[in-house]
């Protein structure tokens, strides 16, 4: 979606987006010199309206929240790889991982 459906949906002004632009907060794709907006954006677009508008978080939280939500993300795709990867191992290996993990998971647990 271009720039304007994108305000219209969250009903925000240009500054509002530019700013959100300008931190890093979205980083919508460019394609010929206009500006496009994928649904992930629109979710991150209404966690940053709800943190500022429902929660009263200034831009410093919303830049930390922000990083946090993206080092998040970045986990979740390498533990999917870390899964996948483990899952095409021999049973016997597959065994001395899960017998391994339960061991540091009871470790925790005390």
């Amino acid at each position: 979606m271009d720039d304007h459906e994108f305000r219209h949906r969250l009903k925000i002004e240009v500054t509002e987006l530019e700013l959100w632009i300008q931190e890093g907060w979205l980083q919508p794709q460019t394609h010929e010199d206009q500006r496009q907006f994928r649904d992930a954006d629109l979710a991150r677009a209404r966690l940053i309206l709800d943190l500022t508008n429902g929660m009263g978080v200034n831009e410093a939280g919303i830049d930390v929240i922000m990083d946090l939500v993206d080092q998040l993300h970045g986990l979740r795709m390498v533990m999917r790889d870390l899964i996948s990867a483990v899952g095409s191992e021999d049973p016997t290996v597959k065994q001395r991982l899960r017998a391994a993990l339960d061991k540091d998971f009871d470790a925790r647990s005390l």
